[in-house]
Order: structure tokens, then sequence, then C-alpha cells
């Protein structure tokens, strides 16, 4: 398994990168046999060679703000092109965003591969029935380097 690092450009917080990724239409008619209605995606220039690792359980690790705020997994990666004719690959995902453990991350061009050890556990519920805190605390307390 591996995940892939990407920055929401243009994205303030999670909440916006839920809106935004309802607002999608789909890209394609038919993916692979089945219907992306409803299913967030994204276009990236290159196709990642170590695509076959991704598709076995890998996630898209997002980065908002500088931080690593959440994660979706990555259900379908396939060749397609762009409007204006440029090849390019298509990257699906599952529609459930989870938040996880804020890490600082500089910013890159494009996305990365990220090693499943090297990748920020998600954020549950506590066993003593808490819920996760809300994304504007997590932020605050991640800038005072308390979390």
């Amino acid at each position: 398994m591996l995940h892939m690092v990407k920055l929401a450009v243009g994205i303030g917080s999670i909440e916006d990168l839920a809106r935004r990724q309802s607002h999608q239409t789909p890209p394609v008619d038919d993916l692979d046999g089945t219907d992306p209605t409803g299913l967030p995606w994204f276009r990236t220039r290159m196709y990642p060679r170590r695509a076959a690792e991704i598709l076995d359980g890998g996630s898209i690790y997002r980065v908002i703000g500088g931080r690593i705020l959440c994660r979706q997994r990555i259900t379908a990666i396939q060749p397609d092109t762009r409007e204006d004719g440029t090849p390019c690959a298509l990257v699906v995902m599952a529609p459930e965003i989870i938040p996880v453990s804020p890490r600082a991350m500089r910013p890159f061009q494009g996305w990365r591969y990220l090693r499943p050890e090297d990748a920020p556990p998600d954020l549950r519920a506590s066993s003593h029935g808490g819920d996760v805190l809300p994304e504007a605390l997590r932020n605050k307390l991640a800038e005072l380097c308390l979390i």
C-alpha cells in the first residue's frame, strides 16, 4: 500500500473541501464499469507509476493551510484527457473525508508519494465518548504546538 499527498489549492478548511467536492460534476460517463456520479475526483498531469500500490488501500492526504489535515481513500486511477486535449490521470476518491492529526508540510508542486509509516494517524472519536475536536480548534492547537 502507498498513499499520495497533494496541496488543496484555494481550499481554506476541510468543510470548504467537502463543499467544493459536493458541487463537482462527473468527469466521465463511465469509470471502468462503475458510475462515478457523486464521487470526488481530481486530475493530475503525471500518471502515478506506482498506481497499483496506491489502489491497494491507499489514500490522498490533503495539505490545507500548510498542514496535512485530512485524507480520502483512492478508489480509481485511470488515464484521461483534459478538455484541451492534454493527457493526464484521473484520480477518483471515496466521498468520506477523514480528519487526520495535523502535520506541517511545506508547499510543493503536483503530488508526492507518502509511505504508510509516514502518514499522520486518523483522528477518531475518543474512547470516552467525545467527538473529534472542531477543525478551527485543532488548527489553533497545532499552531501553538500543543497537538
